[in-house]
Formats: structure tokens, C-alpha cells, sequence
């Protein structure tokens, strides 16, 4: 009894290693602005960080309770005319424009192009 085998070209080989995985990448989302309604919606009991320098944590309570470098501060937060005001203690309040992407949230200051770029999620426990 005689097996016969087909060699595979190369060529064929080559080609087929060279073609892009099936699971491609989707396209992200486009960055989009919130307007009131959805920011209380996205960031009410949750954390904004950089998930390595700070961290702001959202209370339901309009409290704000932050960790940046180590640091923690607390402050107050509060949505008026479509823009995340924060009130930090020892500092001015500042209202942000809210930008978002996926979990991806942008804090962008009117008038300028410097914004904090973080994502969101349910509050860490950090020391």
C-alpha cells in the first residue's frame, strides 16, 4: 500500500502567514460631549483616575473625595449648565466641559486645549 503525500507550496505558506488575524481591532468610539444628564449619570459613585497618579471618587452626596501622588483631599462636585464643577479644598472651584469615549473620560477646560484624561469605574480601595 502506497501513501501519497502533497507538499504545500511555500508560496502558499508564505501567504497565509502574511494575512491579517480574523480579529482585527474594532474602531473606538469617537470622543463625544455629556451633557449634564449623562455626566451625573457616568461619574455618580464613581472613580476618575489615571489608574496610576490620581483618582477622584464621585460621591452620591456631591462630596469629592481625591488621591493624587499619594495625597488624599476632599472637595465638593456638582453638574451646572452641562459642565462638572469641582470645588477642591484650598483651591478656586473650576468647571470642566465632560468629553467621553467608551470608559474613557475627558475633563476639558473651556477655553483652553488642557483637559485630564482618565477612565471610570467602581472606587478602588487605596491606602
Amino acid at each position: 500500500m502506497t501513501v501519497r503525500t502533497r507538499r504545500i507550496p511555500r508560496s502558499l505558506i508564505a501567504l497565509a502567514l502574511s494575512l491579517p488575524c480574523a480579529t482585527a481591532a474594532l474602531p473606538a468610539e469617537p470622543f463625544r460631549p455629556l451633557d449634564g444628564r449623562e455626566i451625573r449619570a457616568r461619574l455618580t459613585g464613581m472613580e476618575f483616575s489615571d489608574e496610576v497618579h490620581w483618582a477622584h471618587v464621585f460621591g452620591r452626596d456631591g462630596r469629592l473625595r481625591s488621591v493624587s501622588m499619594g495625597r488624599k483631599s476632599t472637595g465638593t462636585w456638582r453638574v451646572e449648565r452641562d459642565e462638572l464643577c469641582l470645588k477642591r479644598e484650598g483651591e478656586e472651584r473650576r468647571c470642566y466641559r465632560v468629553w467621553a469615549s467608551s470608559r474613557t473620560v475627558q475633563l476639558r477646560e473651556p477655553g483652553t486645549d488642557v483637559y485630564e484624561e482618565g477612565t471610570v469605574q467602581k472606587p478602588q480601595q487605596r491606602q
